[in-house]
């Protein structure tokens, strides 16, 4: 047979290939990367130029054109023909036309797509990373704000969908508010894994030159450059941290979005969402939709699910440069940053707005005996029972006021007599008055004083304690943002100064 090479007449790219993958691979980058392109090639620039691998006059020349491309090729109306490979390709080609090929292919010294395409990556990411955590950041102080407005506002608190005892709505906030920090945090250190940068390590080895990494990373706002080449070019880490943590904080929000859909059910109804946020029937005029926590919960699944499916598609991929974790992928990731940030500021304001709906409360309350485990604690501490004995005499005064369908301070304490006197052959000295007391949900909150309870002193101490760390996290956020503003003016400072413009 013959050599397969010597009678092939094909010309790239193919049609198909074309337009199945080349031009959505541009259009990618036109809509998601060109900030970013620019940036890398004007940091590259300044540095070859102070490292001395170009020299002035080369490096005006290079800027000069750069800037030409950026005024007269607007990427929006590009379209993609195959002429070129890619949207890299397209700068080098634009830069031929006005440098001619020498000088025009010095600007890729010491450099490749591979490095540059995961640099653009991370700037991406931070970038919305940035977005993401400001956003989180706001969720937290909104529920920080909730928790100390409804500390003292009591709901029923469920286990396995059944009511089980009395606390606070902003108990309850407080908890959420808790879990949403420990996700703040993974954000952080998601950050921190994307805020090193690959250029300098060109292919994968890095390169001969005489190259500064450092300052590179320094030009586009990167903590530091990311020490191994390989693991520049190879590692994906940096993506699976993102959006696992992505992934992570949307699970974790999807729960309490649940508990609010039923507390706002009509058969429970504890949570009231204002008018601005619930949607009427088209053709059933007494109802109130509060459709606002469904688009919530399908939007975090959805944002659950994307994120999932970037971790889905590193799986199980070699450990060296591949398209699995590039343009496409990257443009998938995007999606769930986009449907992040509507949740997260739509939970915010749902969760500044709604209130708790005391009588319905103090209904289910009611109805359900949820203050007498406090009576059990209580016949420990005062009738000196052991907990079981207690537990078993207030499941049978429970059982009692359930029966009558009573009300347990006011019908309960009949049933408690019998059956304290039945279980002890003794006569309590608790008193109709004491008991009533005993079985409140005020007091059955007031009396948990523990670290972590929903009493006034622990729950006070515990927001306060938030406040702390919102502040703690607030500046950090900020620190982010400055570094990357004063690299950006730093770019440009040195960019126009290659120009000769002060």
């Amino acid at each position: 047979m013959t050599d397969p090479r010597l009678s092939d007449t094909s010309v790239f790219p193919d049609p198909v290939y074309k337009d199945t993958v080349l031009r959505p691979l541009f259009d990618g980058a036109k809509n998601h990367h060109v900030e970013a392109f620019r940036a890398i090639d004007q940091a590259h620039l300044v540095m070859l130029t102070e490292t001395g691998i170009l020299n002035a006059d080369q490096a005006a020349q290079i800027a000069g054109a750069l800037v030409a491309i950026d005024a007269e090729v607007d990427p929006t109306k590009l379209v993609y023909t195959g002429e070129v490979e890619d949207f890299f390709f397209l700068i080098e080609k634009e830069l031929k036309q006005r440098l001619g090929p020498d000088l025009a292919g010095r600007l890729h010294t010491s450099r490749s797509r591979n490095d540059i395409d995961h640099t653009l990556f991370k700037l991406g990411l931070k970038a919305r990373l940035d977005v993401l955590i400001g956003k989180a950041l706001a969720l937290h102080t909104a529920l920080i704000e909730a928790a100390d407005r409804e500390k003292a506002t009591l709901i029923v608190a469920y286990t396995h969908g059944q009511p089980a005892q009395p606390t606070t709505f902003g108990h309850y906030l407080a908890a959420m508010t808790e879990v949403l920090a420990r996700d703040i945090e993974r954000l952080f250190e998601a950050y921190e894994i994307v805020d090193l940068s690959p250029m300098g390590a060109a292919a994968i080895t890095t390169s001969g030159f005489a190259i500064d990494r450092a300052r590179v990373a320094e030009l586009l706002g990167f903590a530091a450059p990311l020490q191994n080449s390989y693991s520049c070019i190879a590692a994906v880490d940096y993506i699976t941290a993102t959006y696992g943590a992505i992934e992570l904080l949307f699970l974790h929000l999807g729960r309490p979005i649940q508990d609010l859909q039923f507390w706002t059910s009509f058969e429970v109804g504890q949570i009231y969402v204002p008018n601005a946020l619930v949607q009427i029937s088209s053709i059933m005029p007494q109802k109130r939709n509060p459709v606002p926590i469904e688009h919530l919960r399908h939007l975090s699944s959805q944002t659950f699910g994307r994120a999932r499916a970037m971790l889905d598609v590193m799986h199980n991929t070699p450990f060296t440069d591949m398209n699995d974790s590039e343009g496409e992928t990257q443009a998938m990731g995007y999606q769930a940053f986009d449907s992040a940030y509507r949740v997260l500021d739509l939970l915010a304001a749902l969760i500044s707005q709604v209130k708790v709906d005391p009588a319905r409360v103090a209904a289910n309350i009611r109805r359900s005996c949820i203050t007498i485990t406090e009576l059990a604690d209580s016949l420990v501490r005062r009738e000196g029972l052991s907990f079981r004995e207690g537990h078993e005499i207030a499941a049978a005064v429970a059982r009692a006021v359930v029966a009558m369908d009573g009300d347990l301070p006011v019908d309960g304490y009949a049933p408690f007599v019998a059956a304290f006197d039945k279980a002890t052959g003794r006569t309590t000295s608790i008193d109709a008055a004491t008991f009533a007391e005993l079985v409140s949900p005020e007091y059955f909150v007031a009396v948990r004083t523990r670290f972590g309870g929903p009493a006034p002193e622990p729950l006070g101490q515990a927001i306060a304690g938030y406040r702390d760390r919102a502040a703690r996290f607030g500046a950090r956020h900020t620190e982010l943002l400055r570094r990357q503003s004063a690299a950006a003016q730093l770019l440009k400072q040195r960019f126009e100064a290659l120009r000769g413009i002060a």
